[in-house]
């Protein structure tokens, strides 16, 4: 049985979080002399001289709307890499505790382990890119503190099972982390309908991919109450700024364009991958649920140099595990994907 008690470090537990002039007071006044903030404005239209809501209560309440989940279990960082880094300062002692690793994944998870000074023990992943659960079971030990799973992979873009993501769950003491940065892209469902189910259950989002917000960095975590507290005590006082609140609120009432750019991201990716099967030089298309495509070539980096010559630049990923010759591709609008076929129609 899961119990946060068990994982979390003895000195988060003692710890008493910085308690800033808005935590103190919630509510609406007409005169604030509290926080020590310039009272006669800012240079810019918006009031940006107020500290912004330290918990983003407007943002998780809408976010909660279309999630289907309380703002209570939500978590907002600065990207979903704070999110990451404060799971690894809540719940991993450095130089004693480990987490476990599924490569070829996101690069995030072990920098900030290597950041945190947390050993990674790495289980690759099969030659389909699914989990390798007796790998992942022989790995774990007393000192094992979490487990990442990126599902849509990056940068595979192929979902990972479902079913063993559950028995991970189930028979884990320690957090699971699915990361569905590209969930939006993909048929399978979300993790956050199993948050109830699971106390170990953590999931990470973002507003960065679908959403068209990468440069407010927006990053979301749902867990259990009892984690997202955890989270929010070891945080910094006021990580999302005004600005990105704002925007990300303006953002969320939008959902319909949103979708549409979803459909038709999918439809270029299918168009896109048609495309590329043409080519002598593409050995392989793997499976992708997310807004980009990793292919298999005869010369990953030749291919890479030939097309930063006519301007385009996509990802060489050759020299990453069980990723060899590959490169990875972001779907683009209509015009940059034939500009894309366009260049390599011409390659050699």
């Amino acid at each position: 049985m899961f119990d946060i008690n068990k994982i979390l470090r003895p000195n988060i537990k003692k710890l008493v979080p910085y308690s800033s002039a808005r935590d103190e007071f919630k509510g609406e006044a007409s005169v604030y002399l509290d926080a020590n903030e310039n009272a006669f404005g800012s240079p810019l239209d918006t009031a940006y001289n107020r500290y912004p809501d330290p918990l983003q209560y407007k943002v998780k309440k809408r976010l909660s709307e279309i999630k289907g989940v309380p703002p209570r279990n939500i978590f907002l960082g600065n990207g979903s890499d704070e999110a990451i880094d404060v799971l690894f300062r809540s719940f991993c002692n450095p130089r004693v505790d480990n987490v476990i690793l599924v490569p070829p994944t996101y690069g995030m998870y072990e920098v900030s382990a290597n950041i945190n000074d947390v050993e990674t023990r790495k289980v690759l992943l099969t030659e389909d890119y699914q989990l390798n659960l007796e790998g992942i079971a022989e790995a774990i030990d007393e000192h094992t503190k979490m487990i990442f799973i990126c599902s849509p992979n990056n940068p595979t873009g192929n979902s990972i099972n479902r079913e063993d993501v559950e028995t991970l769950l189930a028979n884990f003491s320690g957090l699971v982390v699915v990361d569905e940065a590209y969930i939006n892209f993909s048929r399978q469902k979300t993790f956050i309908q199993e948050l109830t189910e699971y106390a170990n259950l953590v999931v990470l989002q973002t507003l960065s991919k679908a959403w068209g917000l990468a440069g407010l960095r927006v990053g979301m975590a749902f867990a259990s109450e009892e984690i997202i507290e955890v989270m929010n005590k070891v945080k910094p006082p006021y990580n999302i700024n005004e600005a990105s609140q704002q925007l990300a609120l303006e953002a969320l009432s939008n959902i319909d364009i949103v979708n549409n750019w979803i459909k038709e991201t999918l439809n270029q990716r299918d168009k896109l991958v048609l495309q590329l099967k043409s080519f002598d030089f593409v050995l392989d298309i793997y499976p992708s649920d997310a807004n980009f495509i990793l292919i298999k070539t005869t010369g990953a980096r030749e291919i890479y140099n030939y097309l930063v010559q006519q301007g385009i630049i996509i990802r060489d990923r050759s020299k990453v595990e069980l990723c060899e010759g590959c490169l990875r591709i972001t779907i683009g609008t209509p015009a940059e994907n034939e500009t894309l076929i366009n260049a390599l129609q011409n390659y050699k």
